[in-house]
């Protein structure tokens, strides 16, 4: 069956500083009713380092239940913009830079990516997306050992 999609980005580069976790994006679902979850379907990441001799910056997926500090709070919100399917009030709220981290944040997958011009694109299986319990959503965090900017996004369905 076809979903209406819908895709945020950073709208930006997020500075990122050295050895410290910042959640960069985030999406969560019904903001004031949680009557649905977030089916997270692709993301985007970039890195603009110029150092060849730079340590890899580890990219983190995660689940978030956002129990403190939802989408727009100790951070900025982003525009929720839909791809394709038929328009419909969703809900969704999401946010970039966190300036302090959302909770409760569960690690799905991770994995090292260089910040020397590193990007990543990446389209989740049919049928292997995750996706979250109602009210709740997912982040992309990083912890770069050096100074660098990231830009990112990520494409979403309602479900």
């Amino acid at each position: 069956m076809a979903k209406s999609g819908y895709s945020i980005t950073t709208e930006g580069a997020v500075a990122l500083s050295a050895a410290t976790a910042k959640t960069i994006l985030g999406v969560k679902s019904g903001a004031t009713t949680a009557n649905h979850g977030v089916d997270w379907t692709r993301y985007k990441i970039g890195f603009d380092g110029t150092s060849a001799a730079a340590v890899p910056v580890l990219v983190e997926l995660c689940a978030c239940s956002f129990g403190a500090n939802p989408p727009g709070t100790a951070s900025t919100s982003v525009t929720i913009n839909q791809v394709r399917g038929r328009l419909a009030s969703t809900g969704f709220s999401a946010a970039k830079n966190w300036t302090t981290e959302p909770t409760t944040i569960v690690v799905i997958d991770s994995f090292l990516l260089t910040p020397n011009g590193g990007t990543v694109l990446y389209d989740f299986p049919l049928e292997t997306n995750p996706d979250s319990p109602l009210g709740e959503g997912f982040v992309i965090r990083c912890t770069a050992p050096a100074a660098v900017n990231v830009r990112a996004s990520m494409g979403f369905e309602r479900c």
